[in-house]
């Protein structure tokens, strides 16, 4: 693994462009363009706040606040899965013609993901503080949280669009899976109303260590729980090497099979 990193250092030039052809092609075509990435966090956090504040009146405090720090979260792990999923398959045509380091087309989804979450911090910061939150030291574990779901996201991404070259049925399954897991993971709920034992059972899931840790640190202004912490960037790094094994295994036939 570690020639590998050397070798994706050198091509770091193409990992950037790509990424940022990544960000263009997501609002390729629309009026507003890259605005959209500041619109649709606004938007998606106007309607929630709507719908469970005065239609459904939720009694969590803040309960808008609490769900829109996991729906970020969420959201950068599902776009990047999703995408990552068939990108070798999408860009067969440059992996036929030129060498370079197939890593890049799935960490070039992942790194777009990460930065349209960190662009996503623009409404969350100020909701925060309308809310009446406001920096504390806890917050400097968000960028720990944030690198613990960005290496559990790339493992995924390398795994899943190896895999996707030779069973192109992943790309159909991927959207249903990851409909069943948004509901394992305490995005819309708080495991507090959970039975203590099931409560455990879904901390198991790596996603629900990341959201419970952004949720502690920005909603609860508290420090993630140090076993759930370590849990899940072992899961995390596990699933990386694995991934990134599986990936440099695969990696050998792409260009005959895309």
């Amino acid at each position: 693994m570690y020639a590998r990193l050397v070798e994706l250092w050198k091509y770091r030039e193409m990992l950037w462009s790509m990424i940022l052809s990544e960000l263009r092609t997501r609002y390729r075509g629309s009026f507003l363009g890259f605005l959209w990435t500041f619109i649709n966090p606004l938007l998606t956090l106007m309607v929630y706040t709507f719908i469970f504040s005065r239609i459904m009146k939720v009694t969590m405090p803040h309960y808008a606040l609490f769900m829109f720090i996991g729906l970020l979260a969420w959201n950068l792990f599902a776009t990047g899965i999703q995408s990552s999923a068939s990108v070798i398959v999408r860009q067969g045509s440059l992996v036929k013609k030129i060498y370079f380091p197939r890593e890049i087309l799935p960490l070039s989804v992942v790194g777009g993901s990460v930065i349209n979450y960190l662009l996503s911090l623009v409404i969350l910061v100020p909701f925060l503080f309308i809310n009446g939150y406001y920096p504390t030291v806890n917050w400097l574990y968000v960028p720990l949280i944030l690198l613990m779901e960005m290496i559990f996201t790339v493992g995924l991404a390398l795994l899943l669009s190896s895999l996707t070259v030779y069973l192109r049925d992943i790309e159909h399954m991927l959207g249903i899976f990851l409909m069943l897991w948004f509901y394992l993971t305490p995005v819309i709920y708080s495991l507090k109303i959970l039975s203590p034992g099931i409560a455990q059972m879904f901390k198991l899931n790596p996603m629900s260590d990341v959201v419970l840790s952004f949720q502690s640190t920005l909603y609860y202004n508290e420090s993630p729980h140090w076993k759930l912490f370590l849990y899940g960037y072992g899961i995390s790094v596990v699933v990386l090497i694995f991934g990134w094994w599986l990936f440099t295994r695969l990696n050998r036939r792409f260009a005959e099979e895309v």
